[in-house]
């Protein structure tokens, strides 16, 4: 039997192109083919088993700046689907999404299973078959169609979909089809730091920090976020943000750079001192540890001392003006040195893929294989933490499952 149209890889792109496919064209025979147990495996453990299903910007102009790469491509994709329209098509499908105060937006359930049952309900509804641990062994494009040889025996099929995400097989399919693959590199870490600063003080975090990310050989990137202490370093979305912007530059330094971090970035160099200043002038006999006039937590504020050498017992009149002045400059602009990455466990992401050149944006189709199609991570875009890496999923797979389906209508 010849299938009109197999997705492989039951992931987030995945399914969407297929029910866009059956929903365009319900007589268009359309399987999903997931190598893994369960499919939706992403879907099921992101925001932390919450889901972030997409982000609240509805702007597509704004939210194509949460791309690193692949922003100009995506104007064009997120024009006719974008985070708007992905909350459109949840709610027609009996799942209600809320927005979180950073735009995150995710069920009301707060159950990525919510996710997961609308899209499989939704898939059996509409007769699309659904195998699971069938891995794809190879795919050859013979007289005008594909055929995928898997354990379970021999499929072809019309159209082909890869929604294989970064895994290397997906790749080296499309390396095989005649595809240029941008090498994939780590996206979205965080950074392994020794610092005595940090010193016992994971879990502390700062609602709004400027950091600014030194890396030999590359321009200097800034971002701007709450930042979180860890055992390791440190992470937190302005971490992951520039973790995501010179993913490529990382991996080439060995993930081996400088940060500077302004922790008070709300207050001027001159306010900070004059604040300090204060503190002294008018509690004079207070021990310094006791007294902060800033919004730090006193943890903070004490590894501050001690890292300048400062008696955490002694009274501000006892400071001189020359400390005061270094504790301006750390809390403004502190160096750490980055001894490489770590890991942001609700995300993985990658930095790389097929080259958006070789696709025809308009239908997701290869410019170089009829009737191949590419959806979701496999190619070479990626966003930042925040739901706009399913976002890509979501808008890709729909583009290449409308396109399929009224491709097809017409071929008949």
């Amino acid at each position: 039997m010849i299938e009109d149209f197999i997705v492989i890889g039951g992931g987030a792109a995945g399914f969407f192109a297929a029910l866009r496919a059956k929903a365009v064209n319900p007589s268009l025979a359309v399987s999903i083919i997931e190598s893994a147990p369960k499919p939706l495996g992403k879907v099921r453990i992101s925001g932390g088993g919450r889901c972030n299903v997409t982000h609240h910007c509805f702007d597509t102009g704004r939210l194509v700046q949460y791309y690193p790469r692949g922003q100009k491509e995506l104007k064009g994709i997120f024009s006719r689907f974008g985070a708007q329209e992905t909350v459109q098509w949840f709610k027609q499908n009996g799942v209600q999404l809320k927005t979180e105060p950073d735009g995150r937006m995710f069920p009301v359930t707060d159950d990525s299973q919510t996710i997961i049952d609308c899209l499989m309900s939704r898939a059996r509804s509409l007769g699309i078959t659904l195998l699971t641990k069938t891995p794809v062994l190879d795919i050859r494009p013979e007289n005008g169609r594909f055929t995928l040889q898997t354990p379970q025996g021999n499929f072809q099929a019309r159209a082909v979909l890869l929604a294989t995400g970064s895994a290397a097989k997906g790749y080296a399919w499309a390396r095989q089809l005649g595809h240029t693959v941008e090498d994939p590199v780590p996206s979205l870490f965080t950074f392994k730091i020794r610092h005595p600063l940090l010193a016992d003080l994971q879990g502390i975090s700062f609602p709004k920090v400027k950091a600014r990310l030194d890396i030999p050989g590359a321009k200097p990137i800034q971002q701007e976020g709450p930042l979180l202490i860890t055992h390791w370093g440190l992470s937190g979305p302005a971490v992951l943000r520039l973790s995501a912007w010179g993913a490529r530059e990382l991996y080439g330094a060995q993930y081996r750079g400088k940060l500077t971090v302004d922790f008070l970035p709300e207050v001027t160099d001159e306010a900070l001192k004059n604040a300090l200043l204060q503190q002294k002038a008018e509690t004079p006999r207070k021990q310094i540890v006791n007294a902060c006039p800033v919004d730090l937590t006193r943890h903070f504020w004490e590894n501050l001392l001690k890292w300048h050498q400062v008696p955490l017992e002694q009274a501000w009149a006892d400071i001189p003006v020359k400390a005061v002045n270094r504790l301006v400059e750390v809390l403004k602009r502190c160096p750490f040195e980055i001894e490489g990455k770590g890991v942001f466990k609700d995300e993985f992401v990658t930095a790389g893929g097929i080259l958006l050149k070789e696709i025809d944006l308009r239908s997701m189709e290869s410019r170089i294989q009829p009737h191949l199609y590419f959806a979701g991570e496999i190619i070479d875009v990626d966003g930042l933490t925040g739901g706009f890496n399913f976002q890509n999923a979501w808008s890709t797979g729909w583009i290449a499952g409308e396109s399929t389906g009224i491709r097809a209508k017409v071929a008949r």
